[in-house]
């Protein structure tokens, strides 16, 4: 028989798989004529095998039993006098952004913070957030972030639910906290408090890389906010898993521009210190004005930069109008779906002189699932959102209702296997379990798979979109 197609829209490749799959269904029909026609296969069994097959062979894990701390650690020892945090007129070296960082974590050691304890932070954007983080992770606790921009019942549901054992807070935040926090509070203005405690590094022999590092609320816009606990050990092998797609320095220097409620802060953080880079600490009004966030971006030579979609949007639109050169080696998006259409005025300024990465991820998963490298051709895709390929050490699944493998060009939902996952939500173990299910697919058995919520499709380069 023959099959007529139109050459303008499909290539023989594509046909020939559709006919396949449509083949696939037929034996299907007739197999099992009393289920519902989306729940049998498109794909044979044989081809199913050889697509989790090549999964398997690229999958790779990263062996690194640092804690976060040491990472950052590792500059200070050498390079103690470079510049690690910007924030405005203020600049502190390794060296004294590790001592403050010390000092603080043996005042919270003392308060008999630990490992598997969390600290609320409630902090205006500066460099006292920095030192904070840090402390709370070399005192071996989590951090709590909450945006002062939050409303007061967020806030409060937020502490009720995560029950903090300490509070990080600035004097002129704390009293509009909701009344009936009964969190014991540290004010950060009060660091006389803390001024004679040691200033080297704590000796936490009791952290490992499998205890928490933060708890992220996610929005809450389907439901419930819930608190997403990550391990250290998470964040570690997302450095690793992202160094070939970054190829981070000391040479670089990025920008702290989200909430630290938003785990895409947690990427610009470490993306910086893990690297001996240094990290400019976004003031809120800038961030919320693109002519001065581009100001500052030429000003401090930013090189690496993060943004959601629209918001680079914003700054492109911002940079037409400016003489000023800017030193991006690369600008990498997540937080929302890209329209690569988008991009055609900064290509048509720009070309490729700076490489942009779009990025797919969700907290459940340590903050990045997938990466493409943007090109030109990109621009004319106007109906797809490309999100490339899983990072090294995760494995994607695009899968139909009956959990059964997706073939090239179907949509269905995606799921995400691998270290990245996290250890769960916060006090939720039914809803961790709903979320996080057993992975059929895994070589070995007891892994998971996180179920996204989110429609993705194969391509034939074996990319996602």
């Amino acid at each position: 028989g023959q099959l007529t197609y139109a050459t303008a829209l499909f290539d023989r490749c594509t046909i020939e798989r559709h006919l396949a799959q449509f083949v696939t269904l037929l034996h299907g029909m007739v197999a099992n004529d009393n289920t519902r026609i989306d729940r049998l296969p498109l794909l044979r069994a044989p081809e199913r095998q050889q697509w989790l097959q090549m999964l398997a062979r690229t999958q790779r894990t990263f062996a690194d039993d640092a804690c976060l701390p040491s990472l950052f650690e590792r500059h200070v020892a050498q390079r103690p006098r470079a510049i690690a945090v910007v924030h405005e007129e203020l600049a502190l070296s390794y060296g004294e952004l590790d001592a403050r960082a010390n000092q603080l974590a043996h005042h919270l050691i003392a308060q008999g913070i630990g490992p598997e304890d969390r600290v609320a932070l409630y902090l205006q954007r500066g460099i006292d957030l920095v030192v904070a983080i840090l402390a709370v992770l070399k005192a071996g606790a989590a951090y709590l972030p909450l945006d002062p921009a939050y409303p007061p019942q967020r806030l409060a549901f937020m502490l009720a639910d995560a029950q903090p054992r300490l509070l990080l807070a600035h004097a002129a935040l704390a009293h509009t906290l909701p009344s009936e926090n009964g969190t014991a509070t540290v004010l950060l203005d009060d660091a006389a408090a803390w001024a004679h405690r040691p200033k080297h590094a704590p000796q936490r022999g009791d952290l490992l890389p499998q205890h928490p590092a933060y708890v992220i609320y996610t929005s809450g816009s389907t439901g419930t906010p819930k608190g997403v606990v990550v391990a250290h050990a998470q964040v570690v092998r997302l450095l690793h898993a992202t160094h070939a797609d970054v190829a981070p320095g000391a040479d670089d220097v990025w920008t702290l521009f989200h909430s630290c409620a938003f785990d895409f802060s947690v990427w610009e953080l470490w993306g910086a210190l893990a690297y001996g880079g240094r990290l400019v600490v976004v003031p809120q009004h800038v961030a919320r004005d693109p002519v001065a966030f581009h100001a500052l971006l030429c000003q401090q030579r930013v090189s690496v930069l993060n943004q959601t979609p629209s918001a680079f949007q914003a700054l492109i639109e911002a940079q037409r109008h400016s003489d000023v050169q800017h030193h991006l080696r690369l600008v990498i998006f997540g937080g929302e779906a890209l329209q690569p259409a988008t991009l055609a005025p900064w290509f048509a300024q720009h070309g490729q002189r700076t490489a942009l990465l779009n990025m797919y991820g969700i907290t459940e998963t340590t903050v990045h699932v997938t990466a493409h490298a943007l090109t030109e051709h990109d621009v004319t895709r106007a109906d797809l959102s490309p999100i490339g390929t899983p990072l090294a050490d995760l494995r994607a699944y695009v899968l139909g209702p009956d959990g059964q493998c997706l073939p090239i060009g179907v949509a269905g939902e995606l799921h995400v296997a691998g270290a990245g996952l996290v250890r769960g939500y916060l006090g939720r173990p039914g809803l961790t379990a709903e979320r996080f299910v057993p992975d059929p697919f895994a070589e070995r058995p007891g892994e998971r798979m996180y179920k996204t919520g989110d429609l993705a499709r194969w391509q034939a380069d074996g990319s996602l979109a």
